[in-house]
């Protein structure tokens, strides 16, 4: 019988997963396509961080839940996309909130809600295309400083991080170096055992 949190028959990975306190939010707006598929790494985000959401993406229908959301002060939202000559990166800065009417109030910073399209890069690209209110958020473009350790998918293009790898990118810009590498250990151990798994057979 499968594991009913990590889905692992023969390897479960449960005693892997951390439990992760960073107070930035994450939504992972996925393709449909995503939802059928076992080598989504989406999912161990999800698990673990205490603020990550999906979203199902609709051509359609747009989520006018997140979209409130994205609009709400409290939240300074960025969508992880590459920039192009119409959409140009935007410096990473964590902007402060406005100053409250009472002088002697704490102030503090608004907390920052990242967009993560959950699919591969040709639906990613189309779901972009096809979703103008994503338009106005401002871009944020990852440098990779090391080559992605996803290997769970053939076609894999040189230079992309899959879901989880991009949460962890962020966990380090976000300065939570910690949390970056437990969420990476855990990643490390889904991929470890993945073909073993499904094989029907314990990786020693």
């Amino acid at each position: 019988m499968s594991c009913p949190r990590c889905g692992f028959t023969h390897n479960c990975i449960c005693s892997h997963e951390p439990k992760l306190t960073s107070s930035a939010h994450f939504v992972l707006l996925t393709h449909p396509n995503e939802c059928r598929k076992a080598t989504n790494t989406g999912e161990l985000m999800i698990r673990t961080l205490p603020y990550c959401e999906r979203v199902i993406w609709d051509r359609v229908n747009s989520p006018t839940a997140l979209i409130d959301k994205l609009a709400d002060p409290l939240y300074q939202p960025w969508l992880l996309f590459p920039a192009d000559n119409e959409h140009p990166a935007t410096p990473f800065t964590v902007a402060p909130e406005p100053q409250p009417s009472c002088s002697t109030a704490a102030t503090s910073s608004v907390i920052p809600l990242f967009v993560l399209l959950d699919a591969t890069w040709q639906e990613a690209r189309k779901m972009v295309r096809k979703s103008p209110w994503l338009a106005t958020l401002p871009r944020l473009s990852l440098t990779p400083t090391a080559l992605s350790q996803y290997q769970l998918r053939r076609n894999q293009q040189a230079g992309n991080l899959c879901t989880c790898e991009t949460g962890i990118a962020l966990l380090s810009l976000l300065n939570q170096p910690q949390q970056a590498e437990q969420l990476r250990h855990y990643f490390t151990a889904f991929t470890a055992v993945f073909h073993a798994d499904r094989s029907g057979h314990r990786r020693h």
